[in-house]
């Protein structure tokens, strides 16, 4: 999903507006299959932004 998102970089967004870009399109696929809702936000879950505390070790 990195790729993804550093492709959206490349044509001009942030950061921010590329995670937001994916969510729009994670959402939209929802309301297109909702059969595969449930995968569809298990297959997303994993690429969202990280957060600085999931880096510091316990």
């Amino acid at each position: 999903m990195q790729e993804l998102v550093n492709r959206l970089m490349a044509q001009g967004l942030t950061e921010e507006q590329a995670y937001k870009a994916i969510d729009v399109i994670k959402d939209f696929t929802k309301e297109k299959f909702p059969l595969f809702s449930g995968a569809i936000d298990k297959l997303f879950s994993k690429y969202g932004p990280k957060d600085d505390e999931e880096d510091i070790m316990p």
